[in-house]
């Protein structure tokens, strides 16, 4: 039986691994859950650094399912996010985060002159196409409940108290001041925030 390829996406930053335990916790929990697999991989022992990765920041894709696939690396160029227009589907399934993203990819072509999608799943607000998300309100930051793939990102900025999980309806987000866009490319500290004004 063949398994549907997963990726994690890490952050390398000065030829060192961004955040790694919090990729191995979701690899590792994804082999298990998907593909009943039991043994549990170091990705510190099983991921080496080429020599033509310099400092700045690498984007390491590790393909896999029952094995490691292939893994690329390519130097990060961030996106200029200036507006984010809102798409719906109340069927959309990306629990884990599989190779296939057909389905995020014809969302995100609605996005006409946007920059990013903001995907809206039975009235909850979820994820972007790429990012999860945090939204402020005196002085607080939070995530939505109901993310279509929790990134390794979000769990850590949850477990460090930065942000703090809630239920967000769309109908919630006027009652927001920003908004921000978060991955294990883009740390808190460099993510795009935007005033919900952008959001259409």
């Amino acid at each position: 039986m063949s398994h549907p390829l997963c990726f994690e996406t890490i952050c390398v930053k000065n030829r060192q691994f961004q955040n790694l335990d919090y990729h191995e916790a979701r690899l590792n929990k994804t082999r298990s859950e998907l593909f009943g697999l039991r043994d549990q991989w170091e990705l510190s022992k099983l991921i080496r650094i080429p020599e033509f990765v310099s400092a700045e920041p690498h984007k390491c894709r590790l393909a896999y399912a029952g094995k490691v696939d292939n893994i690329k690396w390519e130097l990060y160029i961030p996106r200029t996010i200036r507006k984010i227009k809102k798409v719906y589907d109340d069927a959309i399934d990306y629990s884990y985060k599989y190779n296939d993203r057909n389905d995020l990819n014809f969302l995100y072509e609605q996005r006409e002159d946007s920059d990013e999608i903001l995907i809206i799943k039975n009235g909850k607000v979820s994820d972007t196409n790429f990012c999860n998300v945090a939204f402020l309100e005196n002085g607080k930051w939070y995530t939505p409940s109901t993310p279509l793939l929790p990134g390794t990102q979000r769990a850590y900025l949850l477990d460090s108290g930065v942000i703090e999980e809630t239920d967000i309806s769309e109908n919630d987000i006027t009652s927001f001041s920003h908004i921000r866009l978060f991955n294990a490319m883009v740390n808190w500290e460099n993510a795009p925030e935007l005033l919900v004004e952008n959001i259409f």
